[in-house]
């Protein structure tokens, strides 16, 4: 093609990485700790009878996937797929200080460790602490350490870049151990499903399957100008990945504080149905962020500058943890009605929540989401 036959497509074949994902990370701590649990539909979430049908799914155990249960599914939606499943509401502390054991584990053996969520990271072994030139011989260590000392089980993906080896710790769940070399990686590429690559969400499925594109080997065969003109970005991604081209490094990073997203005007925001309008997509970005960390917060920050640089912030912090669009939307908006004043017209906007913690267990829909339909 005439844009390889330019910038010829170059695959760094150099690192060693590996991707650990817990295995039902809390159920599979509940069961630890109460073994009566094992052999039964176990989903955490308070029974839908306590709550009033409110609260979604954290997790379940394989015996309750077994039903079509998963995470992020209503409480109730469960209840009616496993009316005989025992829920539990989940124990965030436990969980959070359980992860900071399974990340000394992971320190043993490399620093260059990037947490995805409070289950799941990634480990650049390419240069270790026990000084192995094998990262398999390493993510099999990993696995015996976390199950010797914490009677938990992982998979793990093994390969020379994140994309890869995310890919391959969900290829044999659980306890999976899965390697994918530089040789091998097309021909794994081509045989996945298109859902199963990374950012190909449902929006997305439906438009590719329009293509014809349905398996890695359909998008391989797809032109490259093709892909970008179609989904952007994405577009030129998703030509590289099923090339097994992922360049990103594991990134060492601090625990976030806040995921904030804002927009500068070129031209001054004048009316409220263009700040509502901006308001939403505001929403609806940081909420794409929230759930690519895996956080929710408490604290709705929203920042607006004026034509005359003048900056008015205000925040407002609630007693439940919120992430989803319409939920940030709402505060941000609440706030806005209390700030008001176009007259000057708003040259930026910004939406931010602070006071965040891990998703390590369910919100209760509350009525104020209810109250008032946007």
């Amino acid at each position: 093609m005439i844009s390889e036959l330019r910038f010829p497509l170059r695959k760094d074949t150099s690192r060693k990485i590996i991707h650990i994902d817990m295995d039902a990370f809390f159920a599979s701590v509940e069961e630890r700790d109460h073994p009566e649990l094992v052999g039964h539909p176990l989903v955490i979430a308070r029974h839908p009878s306590d709550t009033g049908g409110k609260g979604v799914v954290t997790t379940a155990n394989y015996e309750a996937r077994k039903f079509g249960i998963h995470s992020a599914m209503s409480a109730q939606k469960a209840f009616e797929l496993c009316p005989q499943a025992i829920f539990k509401a989940g124990n965030h502390q436990k969980y959070s200080e359980i992860s900071q054991q399974i990340r000394a584990i992971f320190r043993r053996y490399t620093d260059v460790i990037e947490p995805v969520s409070i289950d799941e990271a990634y480990l650049d072994v390419t240069v270790n602490k026990i000084n192995s030139k094998s990262a398999i011989k390493i993510a099999k260590m990993i696995q015996f350490d976390i199950w010797n000392e914490l009677h938990l089980t992982c998979s793990a993906g093994v390969s020379y870049n994140k994309f890869l080896a995310k890919l391959a710790s969900d290829f044999q769940k659980p306890k999976g151990l899965t390697v994918v070399l530089p040789d091998d990686a097309e021909t794994f590429l081509k045989a996945l499903p298109i859902e199963k690559f990374h950012g190909v969400g449902k929006k997305t499925v439906p438009k590719m399957h329009e293509l014809g594109i349905f398996t890695g080997a359909d998008l391989y065969e797809k032109d490259e100008m093709e892909l970008i003109s179609k989904f952007g970005k994405m577009g030129y991604s998703l030509y590289r990945k099923v090339r097994g081209i992922h360049d990103s490094p594991v990134n060492v990073t601090r625990d976030r504080k806040s995921v904030g997203k804002e927009h500068t005007y070129g031209t001054p925001l004048t009316t409220q149905a263009q700040v509502t309008a901006q308001l939403r997509q505001l929403a609806e970005r940081v909420e794409a962020s929230l759930e690519h960390v895996q956080k929710h917060g408490k604290t709705v920050v929203l920042k607006v500058r004026y034509s005359d640089y003048t900056t008015v912030t205000r925040r407002q912090t609630l007693p439940e943890y919120i992430s989803t669009k319409e939920e940030l939307f709402y505060q941000a908006n609440l706030i806005w009605e209390e700030i008001l004043g176009l007259e000057q017209g708003i040259r930026l906007l910004g939406i931010t929540l602070t006071n965040l913690d891990p998703m390590a267990y369910e919100n209760i829909v509350l009525p104020l989401w209810e109250k008032k339909e946007e």
